[in-house]
Formats: structure tokens, C-alpha cells, sequence
């Protein structure tokens, strides 16, 4: 029997000690087990983040190995290779299979109930490979998807509309990477459509500061990895996003990485798409509306997958 309380964040580089930061003082659990080829650097992450707990709510940090996370009801997949200035997310795949799949044998081997949250990159193809060597059940294996490009979005609209980026309802869909995509149909600001809030507040939206907004969501990670050398407390907060999520089964429309079956003409994919999430993970993708390029694109972002995918398998 797993403890959604109990979470195991494996592999604590930048981002997956940020993740456990965040989570540690998020009030959500009450204790955190942190797991690394490094033992000795779980051990200090683990005493660092101890030493502020009485800060904040009580949360019980430990560094441990794979048996200790037999009763966690969320693990977080954090290990992985780093990616290197000007290096794709999908370069980091060779690099990030092997890695994968020595973990997925060692958590299995101690826990299969538990639900699995991948953040290591590329995420969709990690995540599509967690849920083949697991076993699980599609709905408790996801990965963190395009919650943060969503965020980068709203941000950026925000900064542009003069209006707080928690009115801006907008989505970053498809591969967390490239091939990604922003849906701008259904864009609005509080219910009201994008277009008529800027006709209203007088704001001139020229299709190309769109299309510039997008493309610094999209390059966002190459240029803070050339400023400081990787990306890790936007994808921190989103991460306990999703935990916060799954832990209080709030029932919550993320854009995590799901497995898709037939939604938007793909099937058998795993990608950023606005999916339900709750205590029992990814409980159901969403099809909201989309342009007619929206979803060219979108399928297109599926079939670049599906490429790497076949290219994994082969």
C-alpha cells in the first residue's frame, strides 16, 4: 500500500533538488525520500533543505535508495543527462534511455502502485518509454509536459495585455520542445477572446508579436541554458503544480504529457495536451477546439514524436 504523502524525487541535480525544494515546502507531504547515483549529494540536499523545515510545514527529508521508496504514492523521475548549450531535447534521447530504463527496473522491482511524474528530457519520448518498461497503467505514468511553457505563455501575454497571468487562459500544447505549439483560437482573458480584450483595452495585436511571443515561449530553455548553464526553478513550481494536483484530486485540466488514444486524429502518443489530473494521475484527456492549423500542427508535433519513437525502438 503507497502514501500519497510520501513522495521520491530519483536523481537530484539542479532540477531535481529545485523539485524537491518546492515540494518540501509546499505543505503537501509529509515525507520526501531523495535518490541519486550520488549518494553523498542526496545526503547534503537532504540536510540543506532539513535545515529550513521549521520555515515552513513539517516535511521529513530523507536521502535514501530504491527500497526506500516502496510506499510512495508519487515518484518523481528526475535523472537524466543535462542538456548542453544548443543541444535539442531530442539529442538528449540516446544520452537519457539507458538512464531510464536501469531506474524503471530498480523502482519496479520494490513499487508498482505508485504514480510516476517524468520531468528528465525529452520528456514525451521519456515518458512513452516509462510507461512500456513500467508496466503501469497509462493514466499513472506522466510527465510535466508543456505546464511550464503554458506558464512562459500566460507570462509573456500577461507582461504584453498589462493583466495578471493568472487571467490569461491560453495553452502550450504538443511536444515539450520544437514542434510545440500555441493555441491562440481559444485564447481569452477571463472568458473574455483575446481579440475582443484588445479591442476593448485598446491594444494593438499584430500576428507577428504573436508569433514572437510564441517563439521565446518555445526558445525560452535554449536561452536561459547560455545564460546560466540549465533551467530549473520554473520547472520546480510546475512540478509541484502537478503534485499539488494529484495529491488534493483536484481534478485540475493540466497540459501534462498523456498518452493520447484518439484524441485529435493521434493515437498511441504521448504528449503536452490539456488532460484532468487527480489522485489517480492523468484521468482524461481533453479535446478542446482547435483551429485547423492548430491541430495540422499538433499532428505534426505527434508524428515527430512517433519518429523518435521508432527510431528508439529500432
Amino acid at each position: 500500500m503507497t502514501n500519497i504523502q510520501k513522495c521520491g524525487v530519483i536523481g537530484v541535480g539542479f532540477v531535481g533538488a529545485t523539485c524537491a525544494y518546492t515540494l518540501a515546502v509546499s505543505g503537501l507531504f509529509s515525507d520526501l525520500v531523495l535518490v541519486d547515483m550520488n549518494r553523498d549529494k542526496a545526503i547534503g540536499e537532504a540536510a540543506d533543505i532539513n535545515h529550513g523545515v521549521a520555515f515552513s510545514k513539517p516535511c521529513r527529508v530523507m536521502a535514501g535508495d530504491y527500497a526506500d521508496l516502496a510506499e510512495c504514492g508519487l515518484i518523481i523521475i528526475a535523472a537524466g543527462a543535462n542538456q548542453k548549450p544548443g543541444e535539442s531535447r531530442l539529442e538528449l534521447l540516446g544520452r537519457n534511455k539507458g538512464i531510464l530504463s536501469s531506474i524503471i527496473a530498480q523502482l519496479t522491482a520494490v513499487n508498482r502502485e505508485a504514480i510516476l511524474l517524468v520531468v528528465s528530457n525529452p520528456v514525451d519520448v521519456l515518458t512513452c518509454l516509462a510507461q512500456q518498461l513500467s508496466g503501469f497503467p497509462a493514466g499513472r505514468v506522466l510527465g510535466s509536459g508543456t505546464v511550464l511553457d503554458t506558464a512562459r505563455l500566460k507570462y509573456l501575454l500577461g507582461q504584453r495585455l498589462g493583466v495578471d497571468s493568472r487571467n490569461v487562459h491560453a495553452f502550450i500544447i504538443g511536444e515539450h520542445g520544437d514542434s510545440e505549439l500555441a493555441v491562440w483560437s481559444s485564447a481569452n482573458i477571463s472568458g473574455a477572446d483575446l481579440d475582443d480584450y484588445c479591442r476593448i483595452a485598446g491594444i494593438t495585436k499584430p500576428a507577428d508579436e504573436l508569433s514572437r511571443i510564441y517563439e521565446h515561449v518555445r526558445d525560452a530553455a535554449y536561452q536561459i541554458i547560455d545564460s546560466k548553464g540549465a533551467t530549473y526553478y520554473g520547472i520546480g513550481m510546475a512540478v509541484r503544480r502537478i503534485a499539488e494536483a494529484i495529491v488534493r484530486n483536484e481534478h485540475s485540466v493540466l497540459p501534462v504529457t498523456s498518452m493520447i488514444h484518439g484524441h485529435y486524429g493521434v493515437d498511441g502518443i504521448c504528449l503536452g495536451v490539456p488532460t484532468i489530473v487527480g489522485r489517480n494521475g492523468a484521468e482524461a484527456v481533453l479535446d478542446i477546439p482547435l483551429s485547423e492549423e492548430e491541430l495540422a500542427q499538433l499532428q505534426r508535433s505527434a508524428n515527430t514524436m512517433r519518429e523518435m519513437i521508432d527510431k528508439l525502438d529500432g
